[in-house]
């Protein structure tokens, strides 16, 4: 994949990538960190975080090369976005909407997530949403589609094709085998090589390893389609695979060592 690349001697830290990142809440300051160690460990040249004053903190306390601003003050020009991890739409505040609906419209590439998910409609294409079932469910909802949690993991691929043709995104449909469905009707299951990925904090890191991609692959002059986010898309869930497993000591089996989300983010670097 063009993303996974070194930089060479005519590259900067804009070239390599601007990761623009709106996540974690006071709630769950904890996926702002998974997430941007993640995109760190990927290898983008640059991280930017609009977050609550503790949520910084936390961050920089982990990350201190990240750049950090308050929640209204206004974007600046990035590579590509994360959205939404770590928050929740029944608690989000008007400027927290606002910072939300400018990075969609922005016309740069969005990994969204979580507590952005009832948005996803407004980005405008250029963008991979990443749901776990019940909130697909949640977002086929909205659509007029009657399925719940369980219809979705009934037919996984079928619901996150309906879903992306009808949004118009890429969608990756978490789960113990991933499903990433193009508005096109294709779609590709990426099967985990280890089930230790079935530990809080792991969709967080899959969505800053998702935007550190998407940002180096626009920051290196490339024009990324659907069908190119569809194929970073299922190009990061392997990778996002093969860190949990280097994590958990190579072993896919019952002796496979427990291993927190923050150890994936940490291996993707050498998996990278």
């Amino acid at each position: 994949m063009s993303w996974l690349r070194a930089p060479g001697a005519d590259d900067d830290k804009r070239s390599m990538g601007v990761l623009g990142v709106v996540t974690g809440s006071d709630r769950y300051p904890g996926a702002a960190v998974l997430g941007v160690e993640a995109a760190w460990r990927t290898g983008v040249g640059t991280v930017r975080l609009w977050a609550p004053r503790r949520v910084q903190d936390l961050v920089l306390a982990r990350r201190p090369e990240t750049v950090c601003h308050e929640l209204d003050e206004p974007v600046h020009p990035v590579s590509a976005w994360l959205l939404g991890s770590g928050q929740d739409a029944r608690e989000r505040d008007p400027r927290l909407r606002a910072l939300l609906l400018d990075a969609l419209g922005s016309g740069a590439p969005c990994v969204i997530d979580a507590g952005a998910l009832d948005l996803v409609g407004r980005a405008g294409g250029r963008a991979v949403a990443t749901p776990h079932a019940g909130e697909l469910s949640r977002v086929l909802r909205a659509l007029g589609r009657d399925l719940d949690a369980e219809a979705v993991r009934a037919d996984p691929a079928a619901a996150a094709a309906d879903a992306a043709a009808a949004l118009e995104v890429v969608v990756l449909l978490k789960g113990a085998t991933t499903h990433v469905a193009a508005p096109d009707g294709a779609v590709e299951a990426v099967a985990a090589t280890t089930h230790r990925l079935a530990v809080a904090g792991s969709g967080d890191v899959l969505g800053g390893l998702l935007g550190a991609a998407l940002a180096v692959s626009a920051g290196a002059g490339g024009r990324l389609g659907l069908r190119e986010i569809a194929e970073v898309a299922a190009e990061g869930a392997r990778r996002h695979a093969a860190a949990a497993l280097l994590a958990s000591g190579g072993d896919a089996g019952p002796g496979a060592r427990p291993i927190a989300a923050l150890d994936i983010a940490e291996a993707l670097r050498d998996v990278v």
